[in-house]
């Protein structure tokens, strides 16, 4: 291990907010909200009635960002056997390895890596529909008949289509890197932990760039039903822009939502030399999972973990963060919980939350949240966490309210699953 800086040269993202981040800055300093009325899935049938759709992203080669030929007939061909999370989570790194100019750079594809965080990717119900089908004489489906009746019915690639490891596959196939190549599967904190093993990779020098994402979904038939079986989510009947409000006295639950965040990581040096934008250098990261042995999750525990191993891996204080880009739920439990730990470690630092402008995007949320800071980086502006109307003394944060806070010149990341694995990243402001 070595001390070699990794800095981050390009962004993508696709979100409820904006499908670049340009888009998302405007959208977050202006307010705007990207939670609506849900529409696709069956909300007649469910608890909950808004989410944070990506409905600017349509899976169309055109929402891939700018491709030469050769590229778009190899992603269009590749379509087929990828699911939305997938196409998000690819559409999001080729339009941040565009903004990097990374395929210009010169380097050899050997020492290029991709890394990508996820979560479970539930197939589609209608993938076995023709199955189950012939499996049912007379309406009632007997499971007996699968093996000799359904299976043939069942499109044979159709796996591919979910697998959590095809997000980095496909981008390392597309853009010929074949550097270290990994996928990471922790939920809400797999974004975190992707830039981690990304930035621990490098510093081995097992790759001199690597293109790490995170792409997740809480809207899909199946998903959506779990999520609202396991999770606090906000009932129906509210205004969709006012569902989500972390850390709010009245807050009642999460908002679902999709979406992914991608950068391109380089090595501090050779993005200067040939002269890229540099947003921002990772300098800290940390882990932890703290439950019972009943498996319920100690968020207190797991958030103050990471907030200590973060600033110590940077070389930090507390007093030298700019600000927090919480997990921000709007959960009662889980928010109440992290803001404990951020008063207890941090003290008085300002702390946004874009959730409550998207809603929680799964895996995806954390990367597309680390996006957020750095555009508040790059503007030194933060964006008020929206609804935070009434202070909750259960949740004792410094939450920004108001335009015009300055961000500082670093940002620590937290993000946490419901099972308690809890992750963080610090970086620091391009010098």
């Amino acid at each position: 291990m070595t001390t070699r800086r990794i800095v981050v040269t390009g962004m993508g993202l696709i979100s409820p907010l904006g499908n670049n981040p340009t888009e998302l800055w405007s959208a977050l300093s202006s307010g705007k909200s990207g939670i609506k009325p849900l529409e696709r899935v069956a909300a007649e049938a469910l608890p909950i009635d808004v989410g944070g759709e990506a409905a600017g992203f349509d899976g169309e080669i055109e929402s891939f960002g700018p491709l030469d030929k050769q590229l778009q007939r190899s992603i269009k061909k590749g379509l087929k056997l990828m699911c939305r999370e997938i196409q998000m989570g690819v559409a999001a790194a080729q339009t941040a390895i565009h903004q990097s100019g990374l395929t210009a750079a010169g380097y050899d594809g050997a020492r290029v890596g991709t890394m990508f965080g996820s979560d479970y990717i539930i197939s589609e119900p209608g993938e076995f529909a023709a199955g189950i089908a012939k499996c049912s004489p007379g309406g009632k489906f007997q499971f007996s008949l699968w093996g000799e009746q359904g299976t043939p019915q069942v499109e044979p690639l159709w796996l591919l289509k979910y697998l959590p490891n095809m997000p980095a596959s496909h981008v390392a196939i597309f853009n010929d890197f074949r550097g270290p190549s990994n996928s990471v599967t922790l939920r809400e904190a797999s974004s975190n932990l992707s830039v981690a093993e990304s930035v621990t990779t490098m510093r081995r020098h097992a790759a001199d760039a690597i293109v790490v994402g995170s792409t997740g979904s809480r809207i899909q038939t199946l998903r959506t039903i779990h999520v609202v079986l396991q999770e606090q989510c906000a009932p129906r009947g509210l205004a969709p822009e006012q569902a989500s409000r972390p850390f709010d006295a009245h807050r009642k639950g999460m908002v679902v939502g999709e979406g992914a965040g991608v950068l391109v990581l380089e090595d501090a040096d050779v993005a200067a030399k040939r002269g890229a934008k540099i947003w921002g250098e990772v300098v800290g990261y940390a882990s932890s999972t703290v439950a019972n042995r009943n498996g319920v999750a100690n968020y207190r525990q797991a958030f103050a973990n990471v907030i200590d191993l973060a600033l110590q891996s940077a070389g930090m204080t507390a007093a030298e963060l700019g600000h927090v880009h919480a997990h921000g739920l709007s959960t009662t439990h889980c928010d109440s919980e992290e803001a404990q730990a951020i008063r207890d470690r941090l003290g008085d630092v300002p702390v946004v939350a874009a959730k409550s402008q998207m809603g929680n995007l799964g895996a995806g949320s954390g990367m597309v949240e680390m996006i957020a800071s750095l555009m508040a980086l790059e503007h030194n502006q933060l964006f008020p966490i929206a609804n935070y109307e009434t202070p909750d003394p259960a949740c004792p944060i410094n939450a920004v309210t108001q335009f015009g806070v300055a961000a500082g010149n670093s940002f620590l990341n937290l993000n946490c699953s419901p099972q308690g694995q809890a992750s963080a990243v610090i970086i620091r402001k391009a010098s």
